[in-house]
């Protein structure tokens, strides 16, 4: 049976297809149209996992996505008659709805001369971030977790997996949401983008919690294990935000109300300094995040006793949180799959439909996020033929290697002398993480190594960190906690003695977002880490995603055209090996 899952009409706009209950392809729109967090609906995506699978639109079974209109309703109806919100907002959302076309005519308009005969089934939005976390976990049985913005009126929902059945025990409904409390603060403190909650993470380790008691009037914990927003401090549930989710990049309008400045100070300002004031606050949104997660776990473990958790949603993505789960709650193990914001949601659709089906017996386990697209030496070759006088122009030097051990010993030594590779090789990675097949690597030994990737390639701020990949069996001798991290969405704590050694690698707080590398998974990559460790007793390689203020590069075509207009001193693209001399 095949199952075309999709996350549309929303940021990180994906696709997935599941094929008689394995999955074979994923990937995210954004890669296509090379747009960061591309919204709308996914028809690039769409094409490359048919063509991947080497199907057509007529041979899929059911279409499902992350997202039923009919989900929640007596909620909806229940807030607007309490709560009266503006006339603008009201209308705002039914005219989106509106002008929405149907799947049936979107598959139509992207493939008209393929026929789509199938169903479509509607998911509702947090169980469908349950299901792709927990239907592809390697547990029998686990708490599942998701925390997000809003889907479907929820922001959050939590209850128990067993099998190939999820259980939802409650919700937290609009206005309430630690999505919301997020991305308003996260535009407090001068990062107006949609998924810059990220750049808080990396600035809190650089404040103080000296902001609790404020955070503490924002959000109010209850005994359930849940949470609400002080909706004094906030706007969107009165107000018309602006937000604009249609084929292009997704833009949130002001979510914070004046009151906010009254709490907390004035308002961050576009161009203006970075202050201890405003690293306090980061730090203490972090905090205060952390503090209502935990809450919730330790409610859930203790009505369920179960010592696995499977976490989803937009907040899943809080590495920092995710790190400190086994720390702060009794459970043991703690699986996020790569995608666990809404992209993630196209898996979770198309896996809730799969464990619909009468007798169907979970047996995939995602272990990696290779899902994405591959180009063969071939389809490289003829790429660095057409370019050649381009190459040739920029000083560097062609070489096939195919002796994959010496490809990666050289590639190795290049990295040790300190020089920036751009590392293109099978299949892309699902999810926003550069996994070692779309990546910048560089020497994690190096002091200065952040430094020279910020002037030559990223220019970023100076307080977001670079992430180490290090092979799985030396987890233990570098990192205070032993445990499986394949797609970097925890951050432990680098061991004291070894910080000095990995600076590069290593955050103010003496953290690491580490990915844990594995042989079977990815067997080129294990070997380049492992080449590296040979040379210089450190099995571990820094890694960033392949890009230059754009999307993660996708094709050859891409990674090339990266390479040569940045500083970057080498690129391996498949067994391709081009120098700057």
């Amino acid at each position: 049976m095949n199952i075309l899952g999709i996350n549309a009409y929303h940021g990180d706009s994906s696709a997935c297809l599941v094929v008689d209950g394995k999955l074979v392809a994923a990937v995210e729109e954004e890669r296509f149209r090379r747009i960061k967090h591309w919204a709308g609906f996914p028809s690039e995506s769409i094409r490359y996992c048919l063509e991947e699978a080497g199907i057509s639109l007529g041979d899929v079974a059911v279409v499902a996505i992350n997202s039923d209109p009919k989900a929640n309703l007596m909620k909806k109806i229940g807030f607007t008659l309490k709560k009266r919100p503006e006339f603008g907002l009201i209308m705002d959302r039914l005219k989106n709805q509106k002008e929405r076309r149907s799947i049936e005519q979107e598959l139509a308009h992207a493939f008209p001369e393929q026929s789509f005969n199938g169903e479509v089934r509607h998911i509702e939005h947090h169980l469908a971030h349950l299901s792709s976390a927990f239907h592809v976990s390697p547990y029998d049985e686990a708490a599942v977790v998701s925390v997000d913005g809003f889907g479907d009126f929820a922001s959050a929902s939590w209850g128990i997996g067993r099998g190939s059945e999820i259980s939802i025990d409650d919700k937290v409904y609009f206005p309430h949401s630690m999505g919301t409390f997020y991305q308003a603060l996260t535009q407090f403190i001068g990062f107006p983008h949609y998924g810059d909650e990220y750049k808080v993470m990396g600035l809190a380790p650089y404040g103080e919690p000296a902001y609790m008691d404020q955070m503490r009037q924002i959000v109010l914990l209850q005994d359930d294990g849940s949470f609400k927003l002080n909706l004094d401090y906030f706007r969107h549930h009165r107000e018309k935000v602006d937000y604009e989710w249609e084929n292009g990049i997704p833009s949130v309008g002001r979510l914070f109300s004046d009151k906010m400045a009254e709490l907390l100070g004035p308002v961050r300002e576009k161009g203006e300094e970075l202050t201890q004031r405003h690293k306090d606050i980061a730090h203490s949104v972090q905090k205060m995040y952390e503090e209502t997660f935990f809450h919730l776990l330790n409610k859930l473990h203790a009505r369920h006793g179960s010592d696995n958790l499977c976490i989803a949603g937009g907040c899943g993505m809080n590495s920092v949180a995710n790190g400190k789960v086994r720390r702060n709650t009794p459970f043991k193990q703690v699986y996020i799959q790569s995608a666990a914001g809404d992209a993630g949601g196209a898996i979770g659709a198309a896996y809730s439909v799969c464990c619909d089906q009468p007798g169907f017996a979970r047996s995939f386990v995602m272990d990696h996020a290779y899902f994405g697209p591959s180009f063969d030496n071939t389809v490289i070759a003829d790429l660095l033929d057409s370019k050649r006088k381009k190459i040739m122009a920029e000083g560097c030097s062609v070489e096939l290697i195919e002796d994959e051990s010496l490809l990666c010993t050289k590639t190795a030594i290049a990295i040790s002398e300190g020089k920036v590779i751009g590392w293109f090789q099978g299949r892309m990675e699902w999810g926003p993480r550069a996994l070692g097949n779309r990546s910048i690597l560089g020497d994690p030994r190096r002091d200065d190594m952040k430094d020279i990737l910020n002037l030559k390639i990223k220019r970023r701020e100076s307080f977001r960190p670079f992430a180490p990949s290090i092979l799985r069996d030396a987890v233990a001798d570098w990192f205070e906690e032993d445990d499986e991290v394949p797609f970097m969405m925890k951050v432990f704590q680098i061991r004291e003695e070894k910080r000095g050694e990995i600076p590069a690698v290593t955050h103010a707080d003496g953290s690491g977002r580490l990915q844990t590398v594995y042989e079977h998974t990815n067997p080129r990559y294990h070997q380049l880490i492992s080449a590296f460790g040979e040379q210089t007793g450190v099995p571990i390689l820094l890694n960033t995603s392949f890009n230059e203020n754009e999307p993660v590069v996708c094709r050859p075509e891409e990674a090339l055209d990266c390479f040569l207009r940045t500083k970057m001193d080498l690129l391996v693209l498949g067994d391709w090996f081009i120098e700057r001399k």
